[in-house]
């Protein structure tokens, strides 16, 4: 399974097929890359913040890297920095470079095809920053590959994981049909689907989530945690309005078993597009989410 950064959908911008891990990286190129742009501010955001920490840098690896967006993201806030995005999947990792060569970073800029954790080792010298993009609860083992991730830095260097936040919030709670508070039902089911997810993945160890306790045990230091907000707000530009849409539509064919039967006839009117009240037309449709990023760095 290629690794890549991907938006949670809580949000997982993947699709969820559930009672299935076998995602086709490769086919979701496309939607992968346009959902990462879409985050682009956040990632901005919290890259800067990232950099505080570490101002200089020699080698920056994405781990996770999916279509390379954060990847040439980092190359901008790193200019004296390699770049390397590291993903199991050939076909979004010639995404990345394509991007590197639009953006004008391909001269420092490069990808590695290894699955994570244990492809790090063929790097050829030490990371000063790791940014681990909601890759790591693709592992089964989330402490083991941190562990990989931490014996990849170079003295003093970073680790900065993205895991958790806040679900997406699209739609008022309220939506003047169905039973109100559909996307807190949808989080539910998605919570379920994850934990299922997590539970059949090889070598899957069941971990309490707290990522700074869990950068600490593998020997990092002065683990901090920041929350980053992508606020947009309604009307939305189309781009925006199509991640709606598509958020709606993975969670309508991935969760269909999780959810009654009202809440499933709301959802397709939701994405009917002759229906005024769909997300196709509705003038109150908008995008909030929130990411958080940890760091900790090696002594």
């Amino acid at each position: 399974m290629g690794q890549h950064q991907h938006q949670h959908q809580h949000q997982h911008a993947h699709a969820h097929q559930h009672n299935s891990t076998d995602i086709d990286w490769a086919e979701m190129a496309e939607h992968l890359e346009e959902q990462a742009e879409l985050f682009a501010p956040l990632y901005r955001q919290a890259a800067a913040w990232v950099a505080t920490r570490l101002p200089e840098a020699g080698l920056v690896v994405d781990a996770g890297s999916g279509p390379g967006v954060v990847s040439c993201l980092l190359a901008d806030e790193f200019p004296g920095a390699r770049v390397i995005a590291v993903d199991g999947s050939g076909p979004l990792l010639e995404r990345a470079r394509a991007r590197a060569e639009r953006h004008g970073v391909a001269d420092r800029f490069g990808t590695f095809e290894v699955e994570l954790p244990g492809g790090l080792v063929d790097l050829d010298y030490p990371a000063d920053l790791l940014w681990a993009g909601r890759s790591l609860h693709h592992l089964g083992d989330q402490r083991a590959g941190l562990a990989a991730f931490a014996e990849r830095l170079a003295p003093g260097g970073v680790v900065a994981l993205v895991e958790g936040g806040l679900p997406a919030r699209f739609l008022p709670r309220d939506i003047g049909f169905g039973r109100p508070g559909l996307q807190s039902r949808l989080d539910v089911a998605e919570e379920l689907w994850f934990s299922e997810m997590r539970a059949e993945l090889p070598g899957s160890v069941a971990e309490a989530e707290d990522w700074p306790g869990l950068l600490a045990a593998v020997g990092l230091r002065n683990a901090t945690s920041r929350t980053f907000l992508l606020d947009l707000p309604a009307p939305l530009a189309e781009p925006a309005r199509a991640y709606a849409l598509d958020s709606f539509r993975r969670r309508r064919n991935g969760l269909a078993e999780l959810l009654d039967a009202s809440d499933l006839s709301t959802l397709d009117r939701l994405l009917d597009p002759d229906d005024k009240l769909s997300l196709y037309h509705r003038p109150d449709v908008f995008v909030l989410a929130a990411h958080t990023v940890h760091v900790a760095q090696l002594p």
